[in-house]
């Protein structure tokens, strides 16, 4: 095990890796209160050896680690790599390829949903880790014996859990189901985020075009400010009082100070006006620009059609030992109940095969649903 604090040191690390075929990545940051996260340690592991990088050395070029993660000849193995991918992203504009996520692989396999990575290392190989420095503030120097031996032991347990993965999924012919999975996690578009789609993050669903557009305008100005201080979105405002701004769409300040959501004496900052010049540029657009809004859906027997289908995923996923979750989403349920042509996953690719074309026998009448020694089946029904 090697702490790795000179970019002579990382480069020669990093070309030891590159010889191998498969590595082991992760990373420990904090983002509770910036809006980009601070990348603090890199751990690494081949075959041969561990590695962990100080990425807050002083001096410390991490040029070679972001070759390495470009290197298309190397496999990096993460678990739930979105957020490393995303910081890899940020500081670097390289995407991570190939990669390989444990815990996509672990939903395809049946671990359940979104397991997290100590419960998926004591059930592969029996080994139960230690959760102690899980929550340690990382940017703290030095790193003492213990975060070393914690951060060492994430990657080297890895290596155990992606080698039971991926000859589990070549057993059972799944290895191009994570594929699939592992296109959206790699593309640039996962991660190239937007002020202008920052409103799609709110869940809150609006149902006139004016409340789209003030809700699109303040939602692009909080996004630009938590960027431009790197705080929080929430630090900025938060998102109920966003959504109640694009409810009232408030274009005075006097207007906004009424709003309960919003935070005494906000009006009259700086921000305030802001708020108040971003709703005036939402009621100013033109609608006809604007994203078409879900329309309420007028059939009745909608939400029990969701329940069946909900019963049939369930049964799928029991059945083939998938989680439910990387099958379909209750979104994806909602679309299919609504419409038999929806453009969603759980009706494309090995889904489709799966779950997707009995979800539509369902809805057609042409599959029942039956219980059998206490188990759900499904029954071809006659013409």
């Amino acid at each position: 095990m090697d702490l790795i604090t000179t970019t002579a040191d990382l480069a020669a690390a990093c070309s030891r890796l590159a010889k191998h075929p498969v590595i082991t990545v992760d990373t420990e940051f904090l983002r509770e209160t910036t809006y980009y996260p601070l990348l603090c340690v890199v751990q690494m592991a081949s075959a041969e050896e561990a590695i962990v990088i100080d990425t807050l050395a002083e001096g410390v070029d991490l040029k070679p680690f972001f070759e390495l993660m470009g290197n298309e000849g190397v496999l990096k193995v993460f678990h739930a790599a979105r957020q490393d991918i995303e910081i890899i992203w940020h500081q670097a504009g390289i995407i991570p390829h190939p990669v390989f996520d444990t815990q996509v692989a672990a939903m395809v396999l049946g671990y359940g949903d979104s397991i997290a990575y100590d419960a998926l290392v004591e059930k592969v190989t029996g080994h139960r880790p230690d959760k102690t420095h899980r929550f340690t503030d990382w940017s703290r120097r030095p790193l003492t014996k213990e975060q070393m031996h914690y951060a060492v032991s994430d990657v080297t347990h890895l290596r155990d859990v992606f080698a039971a993965l991926d000859a589990d999924l070549k057993k059972r012919r799944r290895s191009e189901w994570v594929s699939i999975e592992m296109e959206v996690l790699t593309s640039p578009k996962t991660y190239d985020f937007h002020p202008e789609r920052a409103w799609e993050r709110l869940k809150t669903r609006v149902r006139k075009p004016k409340d789209l557009a003030v809700l699109m305008e303040v939602a692009a100005w909080r996004e630009q400010e938590a960027q431009s201080r790197d705080v929080p979105r929430g630090r900025v405002l938060r998102d109920e009082a966003v959504s109640d701004i694009a409810t009232h769409a408030p274009n005075t300040i006097e207007k906004l100070a009424n709003l309960r959501s919003v935070p005494k004496g906000f009006e009259k900052s700086k921000w305030g006006a802001d708020i108040v010049a971003a709703v005036e540029r939402g009621l100013a657009r033109d609608h006809a620009t604007l994203p078409k809004l879900e329309k309420p859906r007028n059939n009745n027997n909608g939400a029990a059609i969701v329940e069946l289908l909900k019963v049939l995923l369930r049964m799928t996923a029991e059945r083939h030992a998938v989680a439910s979750k990387v099958i379909a989403t209750v979104d994806d349920l909602e679309e299919i109940a609504a419409d038999d042509e929806a453009d969603v996953p759980a009706l494309r690719g090995w889904r489709r095969e799966l779950f997707g074309e009995a979800a539509l026998k369902l809805k057609r009448g042409e599959l029942a649903l039956a219980v059998e020694k206490g188990r759900v089946i499904g029954v071809q029904r006659a013409e």
